[in-house]
């Protein structure tokens, strides 16, 4: 009954994010790239709930509208990553030999590197953008979901019924769309539910760093960036946005925690005995 309750508190909390960002441009008070010299660097009142930032442009509008950018480009993301990542997973599991050598030695490749450190390399080569940026935190992580879902496929490849499958003159395609994807869904999407904070954090700090978005348009880890130089005269431009992407992590990972445990309470079990060994 708590799960339930749990699970019902975090996906209102999420549709309101989703919805939020969703509406952007018609609930925020300002135009988010409207700039007033003027009215630079005020502090959060009642005319500017979030202050103003060194342009005049009001932060709480800015933080509104950088919620389209930064959760569904996040979403957008980690549906890629699990489209390809799953889809080369049980393509090297099933059919083994140079596609699964091929698969897992590039994917070992990437794993040799610190994730953040090769994804701003690429997106260093690719150019700074919100795009590339993608692309770049893409081309890391795909191989983590390739891994698990080869893993998944390998532990049903030699069963019976696979076999028989293959012996009655089942194409391939049928029997990966079957019996391999279905097998190997419900985890990967609880993998996915649970990386939702990870790649949005991966995201605002490439935009952090001067590879993702680029300005004028609003997005929290860009903003984040901006608002360091004025951390100690005005600290909301920093605290603000800072505190968006606090929010939206934590909530999508208890989401995806309350996902993970409802699709696969054995694994949840299994997690917490491993803790109660270490105390």
């Amino acid at each position: 009954m708590k799960k339930n309750t749990r699970f019902a508190v975090l996906s209102i909390l999420v549709f309101l994010i989703l919805a939020v960002a969703f509406l952007a441009d018609k609930i925020v008070p300002y135009d988010p790239l409207s700039a007033s010299l003027s009215d630079a660097f005020q502090a959060p009142g009642k005319e500017h709930y979030f202050g103003t930032d060194a342009l005049g442009r009001d932060v709480f509008s800015r933080v509104i509208c950088g919620a389209t950018t930064s959760v569904y480009s996040v979403l957008i993301l980690v549906a890629v990553i699990l489209v390809v990542g799953t889809f080369l997973g049980i393509i090297a599991g099933y059919f083994g030999g140079a596609a699964d050598a091929v698969i897992m030695r590039v994917g070992d490749m990437m794993i040799a590197f610190p994730d953040l450190i090769l994804a701003m390399a690429i997106a260093g080569i690719l150019g700074p953008s919100l795009k590339n940026s993608m692309i770049a935190i893409a081309a890391v992580s795909w191989t983590r979901y390739a891994r698990l879902s080869r893993s998944l496929v390998l532990k049903i490849r030699n069963r019976t019924y696979i076999s028989a499958a293959e012996i009655s003159g089942s194409r391939h395609s049928r029997i990966l769309m079957r019996y391999m994807l279905p097998n190997a869904l419900p985890t990967m999407i609880i993998t996915a539910a649970t990386d939702i904070g990870t790649i949005m954090l991966s995201l605002a700090s490439l935009s952090f760093l001067g590879f993702g978005i680029q300005p004028p348009t609003p997005e929290w880890g860009y903003m984040l960036s901006e608002g360091r130089t004025y951390i100690l005269s005005s600290p909301w431009l920093l605290f603000c946005p800072g505190l968006a992407v606090f929010i939206t992590v934590v909530i999508f990972n208890l989401w995806g925690d309350c996902i993970r445990d409802m699709i696969d309470p054995n694994a949840t079990e299994k997690r917490r005995k491993k803790r109660r060994k270490r105390r």
